[in-house]
């Protein structure tokens, strides 16, 4: 029996094209098109990067300054519920920050560890508003929801955005402690 290598190779060629073809369209079209259609929609986002694999979900946005954080992350939640499923939501806002807003952090960061760490979220609001007092132009807001404290600085030009996770990571006791 002669064996034919033109038919064989193309072939699998021809099946390799159809997999691969039609997981590449099913995940763009079912997947990271619509969930790129629900972050789009929401007012203050200039652009999102969307990574989608077996057990994650990963967003990279670049906000306006003014953007709800905490609306946007509750919004994908809600609306990508289809797309996102049981996968983790990974969320990592760009860096628009001045060097005046990194300074006014750097003195809120005590403040804010402390009430992580003791669970008295409230007082996060209130140490940033106290904080936020001393300068005319910068605006200061915390939000809350079940699994982060979501941090929203501006001065009207630029915004830092940062998520605190409510659930720290756990010290283990030591053995000889």
């Amino acid at each position: 029996m002669k064996v034919r290598i033109v038919p064989i190779v193309l072939t699998v060629v021809i099946s390799a094209s159809v997999l691969f073809g039609g997981w590449f369209l099913y995940r763009q079209m079912a997947l990271q098109n619509p969930l790129a259609s629900v972050v789009s929609q929401y007012d203050g986002v200039k652009n999102s990067q969307i990574d989608i694999k077996q057990d994650t979900v990963t967003l990279k946005l670049d906000l306006e300054p003014n953007t709800n954080l905490q609306g946007l992350i509750q919004h994908i939640k809600h609306e990508g519920k289809s797309v996102i499923g049981s996968r983790e939501l990974k969320v990592q806002v760009e860096d628009h920050s001045s060097e005046a807003l990194d300074q006014w952090w750097d003195q809120a960061m005590l403040s804010v560890a402390e009430a992580m760490d003791n669970k008295q979220y409230t007082q996060i609001q209130t140490s940033l508003e106290q904080l936020a007092g001393k300068s005319s132009n910068l605006k200061a807001k915390a939000t809350i929801d079940e699994n982060n404290v979501y941090v929203s600085l501006s001065d009207g030009k630029s915004g830092k955005f940062i998520i605190l996770p409510r659930q720290p990571g756990k010290m283990e006791g030591w053995i000889h402690a």
